[in-house]
């Protein structure tokens, strides 16, 4: 059995059916964006089985790029949970056929509290279609399935045109990268828009040398440190250099080293600083990347030492 052969004919046929409802889209859809742009309360998806697992998805898509969403199972609505749809929502009901038992049974509770109602099914003189406002037509030829029974493509398809209504509701209201991280603040793009340096960078038990301390304080400042590297700063805590275990080991290859030596004849001078603790901690990451260091020094407008930020910090928190 050929199964490379079977997934390219189950993508094919799913694929043809998500190109023959891009060609359909009508003047329905317009109309569905605008009842929801227009709804003053939530919108509330429904359905049962495959379809409620689709609709769960579609909640959630939604609710995370601007609009106030849940999901509401039928079964559940029919034991108290209708209570929680109120006259400012707007429901978006999902049923291949139109004819769930469990859905078509709240349906008249809905319209009764004249609950605008979204229909998604293939048929719109169903009893999903007949009590519904607008109905989006979910139709395909055939199911990717081989006995043309298992929803497949059509799933497939309701999938896409909850992710159709998301998108258009999206650019409606400018919904905005930063939009999406505020509902997102612990996931990767959340990170990258929301921490700072100020939020990661270290504070306390720096190990800062004066400018007239030896090799051997900078090198015990170093082992003592563990972050690889020493600061040397002047009187006034302003920042004169660093110096890493790499100066150490490359300061060890000349043949005037001692260890009675002045820390600056060795150390980096004037290494690379900022002096803007808002700055977003991922902006630090490309800085330490362009600049091939490892630690990033975070200083005051006079240069005065407030933090240090080391890259294994910013991998560690999941910066990228």
């Amino acid at each position: 059995m050929n199964y490379k052969t079977i997934a390219q004919e189950t993508l094919n046929i799913e694929a043809e059916a998500l190109l023959k409802a891009a060609q359909n889209v009508d003047d329905v859809f317009d109309k569905a964006v605008e009842l929801i742009l227009g709804c003053k309360g939530k919108l509330i998806v429904t359905g049962v089985g495959k379809s409620g697992l689709i609709g769960a998805k579609m909640a959630a898509t939604f609710a995370s790029t601007g609009t106030p969403s849940f999901f509401l199972h039928p079964t559940e609505a029919l034991h108290g949970d209708l209570g929680m749809i109120s006259a400012n929502d707007v429901v978006l009901a999902i049923s291949y056929s139109g004819e769930s038992e469990e859905l078509s049974s709240i349906l008249p509770h809905i319209k009764r509290f004249e609950v605008p109602l979204i229909g998604m099914t293939r048929n719109e003189n169903s009893t999903l279609g007949s009590y519904s406002d607008l109905v989006i037509k979910v139709e395909i030829e055939k199911e990717a399935c081989p006995l043309n029974t298992a929803p497949t493509s059509s799933t497939t398809l309701t999938l896409a045109l909850g992710d159709a209504l998301a998108v258009c509701l999206m650019k409606a209201r400018d919904f905005q990268t930063s939009d999406f991280a505020s509902f997102h603040p612990g996931g990767a793009l959340g990170k990258k828009l929301f921490v700072k340096v100020k939020n990661l960078m270290q504070t306390k038990n720096l190990p800062i040398l004066h400018k007239d301390a030896k090799v051997k304080d900078a090198i015990l400042s170093i082992s003592e440190g563990r972050l690889g590297t020493v600061l040397i700063a002047d009187e006034e805590n302003r920042l004169l250099g660093l110096m890493s275990d790499g100066d150490v080991r490359r300061a060890l290859l000349s043949e005037e080293f001692s260890l009675e030596e002045n820390v600056m004849k060795y150390a980096t001078q004037n290494p690379m600083s900022i002096d803007d603790e808002e700055l977003l901690a991922s902006d630090a990451l490309v800085l330490i990347e362009e600049k091939k260091i490892q630690l990033l020094v975070i200083t005051d407008k006079d240069k005065k030492i407030k933090g240090v930020l080391h890259i294994h910090k910013l991998i560690e928190k999941g910066i990228s």
